[in-house]
Parts: structure tokens; sequence; C-alpha cells
């Protein structure tokens, strides 16, 4: 069920993407339009969280704006545009080694490899895709996330042909409030599955 927030917001995304006539640049030639894409955030690893978020590109920059609700409080959330794959989300059976947990490297067939992490100041290349202490924090469960970042020509032309996906990360999955659990992230031994899982996952379409 969305809430006010997310109802708002998605239909803001939707009515700025409205078929508007093409600016005229100073010599007469149409300008590039800008490229705006939605994202439905959809629950990974019965994590409970859901969303959505906008994106609009104009050249190599890219305002993003993202709600997502239903994660763990006062922990830390990466975020990611991921591309190069299937431009979709994994289901649960993805889960292909069978210990509970749909992990990156399971998800990537669908989605594919970082192209660019959401971080909130600093670095926003792959880079930057553990750099947890950048990532925004959902103090109340909910994440707004807003930044204007810049992204590379392969990232734009993805997000215009259907092949980018949003993915939120960090997921509580034994209830106990805090990442935790003798599984190992696939990412980094040194974190637990829980806190680089995908919580919540929606394919960029423009």
């Amino acid at each position: 069920m969305r809430t006010p927030a997310l109802a708002t917001l998605t239909t803001a995304a939707l009515l700025t993407a409205g078929g508007a006539a093409p600016a005229l640049a100073h010599d007469g030639t149409a300008e590039q339009r800008p490229i705006i894409a939605t994202a439905h955030l959809r629950q990974l690893n019965h994590s409970g969280a859901h969303g959505v978020a906008t994106v609009r590109v104009h050249g190599t920059k890219a305002e993003v704006t993202v709600v997502v609700s239903g994660l763990l409080r006062n922990a830390p959330h990466a975020m990611h545009f991921h591309a190069g794959m299937a431009g979709r989300c994994p289901t649960g059976r993805a889960d292909t080694n069978k210990d509970g947990f749909v992990s990156v490297t399971e998800g990537h067939p669908f989605y594919g490899h970082i192209v660019t992490s959401l971080t909130t100041r600093g670095d926003t290349s792959p880079a930057s895709g553990l750099a947890i202490d950048r990532f925004p924090t959902a103090p109340y469960g909910s994440v707004v996330y807003r930044r204007t970042v810049t992204i590379s020509a392969h990232t734009a032309a993805a997000i215009a042909h259907h092949n980018a996906v949003l993915v939120v990360h960090g997921v509580d999955r034994n209830g106990s409030g805090a990442y935790d659990g003798r599984i190992k992230s696939d990412l980094d031994p040194s974190l637990p599955m829980e806190a680089t899982a995908p919580a919540a996952c929606g394919p960029l379409r423009p």
C-alpha cells in the first residue's frame, strides 16, 4: 500500500514526463530533451521495503529522487543504479544456493553490475559501491534521497533503453534490529549478508 508521499511523488513524476514540446536553442535547433524515468521499488528478501524513484537525465547529469519505506531503522542503506544485463529485478527463485537470501551476486544476471553509487556526498562511481558511511540512513525506517549526480554516457543510454535498475540494499531478515547473522556478505565477508542483500528493486522506465 502506497503512502500519500509516495503517491504524490509518483503523480508528479508522471505529469513531469508528459509530452512537452522540445525546447529550442539560441540558434533555433532543438535541444536534447531530458530523459525522465521512474522506478516502482518492490521488496526483495522479504524486507517489506517499497517505494518509488524518479530520475531526470540531461546529458551526464541525473537529478535523482528516491522515497523508500519499510527499511531497517537507524541503519545505512546502500543504493545503486545497476545495468548491463536483463534490466529487471530477480525473484526469490534467484536464491540458487538456498541460503535464504537473494544475494547481490545471484541478482547480477537480472540487473547487472553497479554503474552509479547513490551516495549522499562525494564520489558516486562504482568504486563507492560499499562506502557505507556515505549512503543514506533510515532513522524512521524510511529514506528520502535527493541529489544531482554525474553519470556516464553509458549509464544515460542504459536508462534511455530500459536497461537500468535501481537497487536498495540492507535487510533485517531475523528481526534483530541490526545487520547481523551467521551468513556473510558475498561482497565483503567482514559484513553480514543482511548489510548488502537487496531490500528493494525497480527497473527504471522512461
